[in-house]
């Protein structure tokens, strides 16, 4: 596997409050050299921990906002950029991202960073993809907040809008990734901000992970992934761990997964589930210290962070 790796240059000057990356490694499937990861972590080492996964075509600057509220409330942020997005490196090839590797990335980061009995947080991606972290090993997660996420599994088809930012990513020319970003979120998006999403990505060369994600979502009866995606979902439905669904009031993508969420994990019963208002597919960015608060508040409720 080929891998390009961003310049550190292109991560100075970002708006707000950025923090600096500890890399960890995990393995190249193909047996080349490791693949770097970037991990980011804020507040009290001995704190209650949660971890914060993006998903595309972002990385982990999104959670910037989110960061800043959860660590003002005492809690310990940890968030980890997929790999061919942000600080972590790229494979060069579309072929060499799969949803099965994704899972296996962010399963060895995890492994490296040594955690335990945190919370996820996950959106998008970071969702079908931690959810399955936390099918396979129940026992490791103090609890969940889904936010504008799910776990598809082929059965029922996507949305419209969702084909349209497929189709628009396989045409593009140029893959606009702020732009992207900046259409899914409701309040819009400020041109530094859309900058410090274009700085992963030098140029078309880097972008194999923002094009490849949208033809890895399970979307037929027989893709690869539906059978480990559907043992994940019958895992799900026996996970007793608090369980919150934190979505924004203005997703047409993920909205729908609200309800299904909530009415198959045990976890989630009892819970008082927010809508953040005027909040996109990106809720980070359009009402990031919103999402923070309820986040903190959610881990203050845990029986064993209360």
């Amino acid at each position: 596997m080929d891998l390009l790796r961003t310049p550190d240059d292109r991560f100075s000057d970002l708006p707000g409050s950025v923090l600096e990356p500890r890399y960890v490694s995990v393995d190249d499937p193909d047996g080349g050299d490791p693949i770097r990861v970037a991990t980011y972590a804020d507040g009290p080492g001995d704190a209650p921990t949660v971890l914060m996964l993006h998903g595309e075509p972002t990385w982990s600057f999104l959670y910037r906002h989110v960061i800043d509220t959860v660590v003002g409330a005492g809690l310990r942020a940890v968030a980890i950029d997929m790999v061919g997005f942000g600080r972590s490196d790229k494979p060069t090839r579309i072929a060499d991202h799969s949803y099965a590797r994704h899972v296996a990335w962010i399963t060895g980061a995890v492994d490296a960073l040594g955690l335990r009995d945190a919370v996820l947080l996950g959106q998008d991606w970071g969702g079908l993809i931690g959810l399955r972290l936390v099918a396979a090993e129940p026992q490791r997660w103090a609890g969940v907040v889904a936010a504008n996420t799910g776990l598809p599994t082929g059965d029922v088809d996507m949305p419209a809008v969702w084909w349209q930012f497929r189709k628009a990513v396989e045409k593009a020319e140029v893959l606009d990734v702020g732009r992207l970003v900046a259409s899914g979120c409701a309040r819009g998006l400020g041109r530094a901000e859309r900058a410090a999403y274009d700085a992963p990505f030098p140029d078309e060369s880097f972008k194999a992970g923002p094009r490849a994600m949208p033809l890895l979502v399970p979307t037929r009866p027989d893709d690869p992934e539906n059978g480990p995606n559907r043992a994940a979902w019958e895992a799900l439905g026996h996970f007793g761990r608090p369980f919150l669904t934190a979505f924004g009031d203005s997703d047409p993508i993920t909205g729908a997964m609200a309800p299904v969420l909530r009415g198959h994990v045990p976890g989630a019963a009892g819970l008082d589930h927010p809508v953040i208002a005027d909040a996109g597919h990106f809720l980070q960015e359009d009402a990031g210290d919103a999402l923070g608060r309820v986040v903190a508040g959610f881990v203050a409720s845990l029986p064993s962070h209360g």
